[in-house]
């Protein structure tokens, strides 16, 4: 397995197959958080929703619905949906988590993995992105989930980098694909996306359209914090 370099992905721009969209032959660094091709991968940035977790009270601490289960999310009481206003940041909370969307799509080849890491600025200020793969043949905005790990508020600055992705060529196609097998994130829209529950096994969620819990309304950030 081989990881690729900026000119293989350059190749496969120019060929039609880009993997990111839109692709930037170049990183961009003038005043923001860079984005674009790096040396061996893609800087990607995070759009301007967000789905952040709400703090429990401390009376409530065994109360089931404040607990979080991954096979039976409910986004409605556990998190609460906002969108950054152009030219506003994002001020994550002490010790809060937050799931962000990518502002670009990928379309992943079935001889190609992609693995996201984080990006050196905002790991020197606490911010830890979760690593997580992007499956030969997936396709869709990538959900990234963030999390503040000082007991200080964190600037997040939308529609700039925010984590970098590596991608790693196998000798060949994967025998079963994540599009083949019918993989439950496939076609995410810009949205943050939740875990999806057993609705999924029932035939219940239907196509995939970002919003696939009751429906959500993302409401302009103001003032509201964690």
């Amino acid at each position: 397995m081989t990881i690729l370099r900026d000119v293989d992905l350059k190749v496969l721009a120019v060929e039609g197959r880009a993997i990111v969209n839109p692709f930037l032959d170049q990183s961009v660094r003038n005043g923001v958080i860079s984005y674009g091709l790096s040396h061996t991968g893609y800087d990607i940035r995070v759009g301007s929703k967000f789905s952040l977790f709400r703090n429990m009270p401390v009376d409530r601490f065994d109360h089931p619905d404040e607990e979080v289960d991954p096979k039976n999310f409910r986004g409605d009481n556990i998190v609460f949906d906002v969108t950054v206003p152009p030219g506003e940041v994002l001020r994550m909370a002490p010790l809060s988590y937050a799931l962000g969307h990518s502002v670009e799509y990928f379309d992943m080849p079935l001889d190609t993995v992609g693995v996201a890491v984080g990006k050196s600025t905002y790991a020197r200020c606490g911010i830890i992105i979760n690593v997580t793969p992007l499956e030969p043949g997936w396709k869709g905005h990538l959900t990234i989930e963030i999390f503040n790990a000082t007991k200080r508020h964190v600037k997040v600055y939308p529609n700039e980098g925010i984590c970098q992705i590596l991608f790693f060529r196998a000798a060949g196609n994967v025998g079963v694909s994540y599009e083949s097998k019918g993989g439950k994130y496939q076609h995410q829209t810009a949205n943050p996306v939740f875990p999806i529950t057993e609705q999924w096994n029932q035939g219940q969620a239907g196509e995939l359209q970002g919003v696939h819990q009751p429906p959500r309304l993302f409401s302009n950030l103001g003032s509201v914090l964690l």
